[in-house]
């Protein structure tokens, strides 16, 4: 067995490299993998009239999304727990996974915040934000001089 020197105050050092280097495993393997926080990636694609925000979230439904327009800052959310259980009469196992993920975007005033829908489909959330109307330009008017 070796002894291995440890200042937990080094600079550079975070917890989970410390937890690493003592237990020789990540914190993931320490602490399990119940507790789920990810980021899906996001496409942003502006068409004509509208900008389209495209989520990459498999395995979810369309319940477990929690999309919000506050001011100019749209708020796309999901929060998900799942429990299984399993038993044979002499012994039962339970599992717990939790899981979440928060993603907010700032609109621009070129938008319509009240014309923003969502389709979810195939593991893909879909948002379109409608672009305000461009007032079209009017021709010069010629005012007579009386």
């Amino acid at each position: 067995m070796n002894i291995v020197k440890v200042n937990p105050f080094a600079p550079n050092k975070t917890f989970s490299n410390l937890m690493e280097e003592i237990f020789n495993k990540s914190i993931g393997e320490i602490v399990g993998n119940d507790f789920t926080i990810s980021n899906p990636a996001v496409n942003i694609i502006e068409k004509g009239d509208a900008f389209v925000l495209e989520l990459a979230a498999p395995g979810l439904e369309k319940s477990d999304f929690n999309i919000q327009v506050d001011k100019s800052q749209l708020t796309i959310s999901v929060e998900k727990e799942v429990k299984t259980e399993e038993g044979d009469g002499k012994w039962t196992r339970k599992e717990f996974n939790y899981s979440k993920f928060s993603k907010t975007f700032t609109l621009s005033d070129k938008v319509n915040p009240e014309s923003v829908s969502a389709e979810y489909d195939n593991g893909i959330l879909t948002v379109t934000i409608n672009k305000k109307e461009v007032e079209k330009e009017k021709a010069p008017i010629k005012i007579d001089i009386k």
